[in-house]
């Protein structure tokens, strides 16, 4: 235990350090922020000063590990009453707009030449929840190794690009509008990170619910892969015995965060938690976020993206621009 937290620290020190810059700087630069002034200086300083292996192990744990305490601490700032104001429109928008966004991905993907389950890979990262959709939906429908590791690194940067983004194309067509704004946030980016680090752009608020619509995805993950399962198993891409042991191995549950979340969540709504309480949860969420968000960062590496080339480029920017469009139909029409 104690080599591992040695193993951790300079990497945990790191982000934390470029967590504190960013926050003093987001001082004289309010319009942007600390927690995106620290992903901004956590991708400058990571690709041209910090590549040493050492720091891995603790950007990685703060990357994770830190966002996820950042999600379970925001529980204590939502209760029911909070999630009610979205209302069945919000459930039916996220529902249609995961469709929509799996079928493009899919269909973009084998136009372009990628295989079926590159295609359904891509699709579940950018409708779900990023880098764990497809840590858990490859081994279910038996995706390669490098599979994994090309659509990851195509949906990480792709949602580089849409959170430096989307905030500003939301602040423009919404104005003052929290839950439109939220919804697009909420709706179209990928990991639980990006989703924070695009909200915290705007506001506060903005993060709360932005992170419920983002909640409301995640809860579709085990839905998901066992759909994408049976899809690749009725084309017959593999034999029945290997379907068994993916089925086996592929029984996910919901990730912990999400189930930390819901149970604050509900302890907060029946039973509501002392003010200081709550804006003690809030502070120690916020600067887990921070730090996570500079250790995000930290590990982004440009080089390795543009080494995947145009096809996958290509790939990105088309499934991008169909869930924005999505977004943006939908709301208008759901009149959300």
């Amino acid at each position: 235990m104690q080599a591992k937290s040695k193993k951790i620290l300079p990497g945990l020190l790191l982000s934390i350090m470029v967590a504190i810059l960013g926050k003093g700087l987001g001082l004289f630069l309010p319009q942007l922020g600390g927690a995106t002034l620290s992903i901004l200086l956590g991708i400058l300083l990571g690709n041209v000063y910090f590549k040493q292996p050492y720091l891995e192990a603790g950007t990685k744990f703060s990357e994770g590990r830190l966002l996820e305490y950042s999600v379970v601490l925001l529980g204590a700032t939502v209760t029911f009453q909070t999630i009610s104001q979205l209302g069945l429109k919000s459930i039916f928008y996220v529902g249609i707009l995961m469709t929509l966004t799996i079928i493009a991905a899919y269909q973009i993907g084998r136009r372009l030449g990628f295989q079926p389950t590159t295609s359904l890979l891509m699709a579940g990262g950018n409708a779900v929840c990023g880098s764990s959709a497809i840590g858990s939906i490859a081994p279910a429908i038996g995706a390669k190794d490098q599979e994994k590791g090309q659509m990851i690194t195509l949906v990480n940067l792709l949602g580089t690009v849409m959170m430096l983004t989307v905030p500003f194309l939301g602040l423009a067509l919404f104005g003052d509008n929290l839950i439109e704004k939220s919804a697009l946030i909420g709706g179209i980016l990928q990991s639980v990170g990006q989703v924070v680090a695009a909200a915290s752009m705007l506001d506060s608020q903005v993060v709360t619910y932005a992170m419920l619509f983002k909640i409301m995805r995640i809860l579709c993950l085990v839905f998901v892969v066992l759909s994408f399962q049976r899809f690749i198993k009725s084309k017959d891409k593999k034999d029945h015995v290997d379907f068994e042991g993916h089925m086996e191995r592929s029984q996910q549950k919901l990730p912990w965060y999400v189930t930390g979340f819901i149970l604050v969540c509900v302890i907060n709504s029946f039973l509501p938690l002392p003010h200081w309480l709550a804006e003690s949860a809030h502070f120690v969420s916020s600067w887990f976020e921070t730090i996570a968000l500079a250790a995000i960062g930290l590990r982004l590496d440009f080089k390795k993206f543009m080494a995947e080339g145009p096809r996958f480029l290509l790939y990105g920017i088309g499934v991008g621009l169909c869930q924005v469009c999505f977004a943006l139909l939908l709301i208008y029409i759901l009149g959300i």
